[in-house]
């Protein structure tokens, strides 16, 4: 497989404070992959240097082979790089569809709105029965739901979830991990960030630890769970 994203030596800062401190990571065609560590490590700040959100001190992003440094977050997204971020960040007074279709900012993707949002409710029931309620009385599950629809109005190529499965009850954790992977297997390649670090690491090829703004571990998802410092530090095995 190809790599369709490759970051090297990235780094970040807010202000003064740095932030990140030469972050690499792959991430090729096809996989899911997930960034794993504690609160504050980092990993929001990667997914948001990626989709243009907080510019680079340093490093460089790629895409395809193309450098992203220079390239504008609504320029990313016509690329085909969607973020869905940490709180979903709904607009919680428009309806669940003017949400969706206000996720159709790209030129193709709005010619192709009215399709995309059927293949959302194919995807998402929930969201056709909601569709006229608005965003801000849905229940966690369904604006989390509505959170992912939205970004994949864009058509991505690249979905970048942050935290999926934050403030969900348990049994919706499981829906949430299973709807990632029903979107996988449409073709999407998928960065996860996630502190359930096993229901992660049970769908995901590969993942990166980082703490302090730095990969700290990286393998596949079978050599992170065996390993004694990731089980006693996140599973507390």
């Amino acid at each position: 497989m190809s790599a369709l994203l490759e970051i090297s030596d990235l780094a970040l800062a807010y202000g003064d404070v740095q932030v990140l401190f030469g972050v690499s990571l792959e991430v090729r065609e096809g996989e899911i992959v997930t960034l794993l560590g504690s609160n504050g490590a980092g990993k929001t700040t990667t997914l948001r240097a990626i989709s243009g959100l907080r510019p680079a001190r340093g490093g460089d992003i790629k895409y395809r082979g193309q450098s992203l440094l220079d390239v504008p977050a609504s320029k990313r997204a016509e690329l085909g790089i969607a973020l869905v971020p940490e709180g979903r960040e709904l607009w919680p007074q428009l309806t669940v569809r003017e949400n969706l279709e206000l996720g159709a900012y790209t030129k193709g993707a709005r010619a192709r709105s009215a399709a995309n949002i059927e293949r959302i409710y194919g995807l998402f029931p929930r969201l056709r029965e909601r569709q006229a309620q608005y965003a801000g009385s849905l229940s966690g599950g369904e604006q989390q739901m509505c959170a992912i629809g939205r970004a994949m109005m864009s058509e991505p190529k690249l979905l970048m979830l942050d935290e999926p499965s934050l403030g969900l009850a348990p049994i919706l954790v499981d829906q949430m991990f299973a709807i990632v992977r029903t979107l996988h297997g449409t073709g999407i390649t998928v960065l996860l960030v996630e502190q359930n670090l096993q229901k992660a690491l049970e769908i995901a090829q590969r993942g990166y630890v980082i703490e302090t703004g730095r990969v700290k571990l990286q393998g596949s998802s079978s050599e992170l769970l065996a390993d004694p410092a990731i089980r006693q530090a996140y599973l507390g095995l």
